[in-house]
């Protein structure tokens, strides 16, 4: 038996050993913890307020939504997981959940979460919810990852909704200029911290077949890439200070934020590859790192603005 029909084998098996601990890993937590934390700035900053309980069923649905979206994406991408080292040891190629499971397990979250957040919130922000799962699995997963080097630019989108949905469940509605800025924050920030990734893992990616850039046009195009993006993204991230959720808070923060996040990309947009390869992507690491501290700090920022607020320091 070769090593290929044994890794094929253990990822359709029912094997019946899975643990808790899998089924947790099949939501992928760490970015579960990115949607909760940028689902709940959008909830607070949001004008008007909801009752606690309500806050808190509802950003309990929006997690159990984005874990739903992390356990169809495994169950879709089991075939190339099994072969990127990066998630070589997810549940499914690593035989403790089987596909089936992972499918039905993730089904059945996406309509719990659907539903509950529709009964406790408002049916605006279960649509929203309900299209940001479908957008991640359908769009992203099943259509765009394999396609196109394009793939996490419009596949974006998905990581991008959050902070709409917790604006929607306290207004009910997801049209306004607030909600759509820190959506295209989001969806601005994504592919320069997701092509700095696949700026160190292109072997993975080139071995699983997936198009990413790094893959299709190489390093240097996607360090220009970067540096594009980086620099469409500083004044979309600036403007949320001139909106009723901004303020000088979120103005200094964002402003020095920007502009350590455009040095570095102007850095990386420099560096040529064979010194890149000498310290085995050292700079690439740390721009990635520093992506996830510049998106978290967005949101911290909004909403140690409208803490503020009933202070009389809040906007403007």
């Amino acid at each position: 038996m070769t090593d290929t029909t044994a890794a094929f084998e253990r990822t359709t098996a029912t094997t019946g050993e899975a643990s808790f601990g899998d089924f947790i890993a099949l939501l992928k937590p760490r970015v579960m913890s990115l949607v909760v934390f940028t689902a709940l700035a959008g909830l607070a900053v949001a004008p008007g307020s909801v009752h606690p309980f309500v806050a808190f069923v509802s950003i309990l649905c929006i997690a159990i939504g984005g874990g739903a979206s992390g356990a169809l994406n495994m169950w879709w991408d089991a075939d190339i997981d099994r072969i990127m080292k990066r998630t070589q040891n997810r549940p499914i190629p690593a035989g403790k959940v089987s596909p089936q499971e992972a499918l039905g397990f993730g089904l059945a979250l996406s309509g719990f979460a659907v539903v509950m957040l529709g009964l406790a919130a408002n049916w605006a922000a279960a649509g929203l919810l309900a299209f940001t799962i479908f957008f991640y699995v359908v769009i992203y997963s099943m259509w765009l990852k394999r396609s196109t080097p394009q793939n996490i630019v419009i596949g974006g989108a998905a990581g991008a909704f959050p902070p709409m949905i917790g604006w929607a469940v306290v207004t009910g509605d997801v049209a306004s200029v607030e909600s759509v800025l820190m959506f295209a924050l989001i969806f601005m920030w994504t592919p320069p911290h997701f092509w700095s990734l696949a700026l160190f893992m292109k072997e993975d990616y080139s071995n699983a077949g997936v198009p990413m850039l790094t893959v299709t046009h190489g390093r240097k195009s996607t360090r220009t890439h970067i540096l594009v993006y980086t620099l469409l993204l500083a004044p979309m991230a600036l403007a949320i200070a001139a909106t009723s959720i901004g303020g000088p808070i979120y103005l200094i923060a964002s402003g020095v934020l920007n502009a350590m996040f455009v040095r570095k990309a102007f850095a990386l947009w420099r560096r040529p590859e064979e010194d890149a390869q000498a310290d085995k992507y050292a700079a690439e690491k740390k721009f990635f790192k520093f992506s996830l501290i510049y998106l978290f700090l967005h949101f911290v920022a909004l909403m140690a603005q409208a803490g503020l607020a009933p202070f009389g320091l809040g906007g403007w």
